[in-house]
């Protein structure tokens, strides 16, 4: 590249002065500074380009301690996202615009916190940050630059306002849980209303099963005996029938227990006695 020559990047503008009066804007691209010929006995212009950050860009304003409505004494960090939008004002407007952006937000936030109390910075931060960029906004566009963001980052409390103010949250916190567990108690105990409803209904559904099933396994050995005492009567009833038609069968079966009683030396049997003359006998010992 010649000596003369410079690039301008899409991240920058440039401004051309010639002898110290700015004759342009330059936008990116390559340029070339000419030489400083003489003509006619006089040289041409000395020219100067001054390079302007057009970026997104963060400031931040550091600890700043301030006062709030009820005169308590705060720290503040506050971040600024802002951009250059006319290079020209951001220039010539103000001697130092990063300088000039930097007081414009510390004095919008003192502003801001000496209008509210601690209470309601602290239940309400987002205040803060509206007002600061809504304060410095249209300040800041009067030297070319725009504001997009301004959030307050930090607050640090005295020390023994951080104690009591962990207390408060504290406090705070608990009221809430017991709020949150005052209305849902009634949904709570209705469940468990449900759940004790449900399991005395099963409970009682399973004593029915229970009765049922031993009903009907009384019922059944009912009939099992009554099905064997059927059997037992029908058995002696054929057994008889068979005595019946068959004299011989009862005969034998006389015979068969006479041969039995007889291997027995305490028994009696009396053959062709009447009952008074077998009483008799049995009654004197024979």
């Amino acid at each position: 590249m010649h000596k003369n020559e410079f690039i301008i990047k899409d991240t920058h503008r440039g401004l051309w002065y010639e002898d110290g009066v700015l004759t342009k804007v330059l936008e990116a691209g390559r340029y070339e500074v000419p030489e400083r010929k003489t003509f006619f006995g006089r040289k041409g212009p000395v020219v100067e380009v001054a390079l302007v950050d057009m970026r997104e860009r963060d400031l931040t304003i550091k600890g700043q301690e301030i006062l709030t409505a009820d005169k308590v004494a705060l720290r503040v960090s506050i971040i600024v996202q802002f951009k250059v939008m006319d290079p020209k004002l951001a220039i010539h407007a103000v001697a130092n615009y990063e300088e000039r952006l930097y007081s414009d937000v510390q004095l919008a936030a003192r502003r801001s916190l000496a209008s509210m109390p601690l209470e309601e910075i602290l239940t309400n931060r987002n205040r803060l940050s509206e007002d600061i960029l809504r304060d410095v906004k249209s300040t800041a566009a009067t030297y070319g630059v725009t504001i997009h963001r301004a959030d307050v980052k930090d607050l640090v409390f005295p020390g023994n306002l951080q104690e009591i103010m962990n207390r408060v949250l504290a406090a705070e916190r608990m009221s809430q849980v017991q709020l949150v567990e005052a209305r849902t108690k009634p949904d709570v105990q209705k469940i468990e209303n449900q759940s004790k409803a449900e399991a005395q209904r099963q409970e009682a559904e399973a004593r029915a099963n229970a009765q049922r099933l031993t009903a009907q396994s009384d019922a059944e050995v009912q009939r099992l005996q009554t099905e064997a005492e059927i059997s037992r009567l029908q058995e002696r009833e054929r057994t008889a029938r068979a005595y019946t038609e068959h004299p011989a069968l009862l005969r034998m079966l006389e015979l068969e227990t006479l041969r039995e009683m007889g291997g027995n030396a305490n028994a009696r049997i009396y053959i062709g006695f009447d009952k008074h003359a077998a009483s008799n006998a049995a009654n004197n010992g024979d």
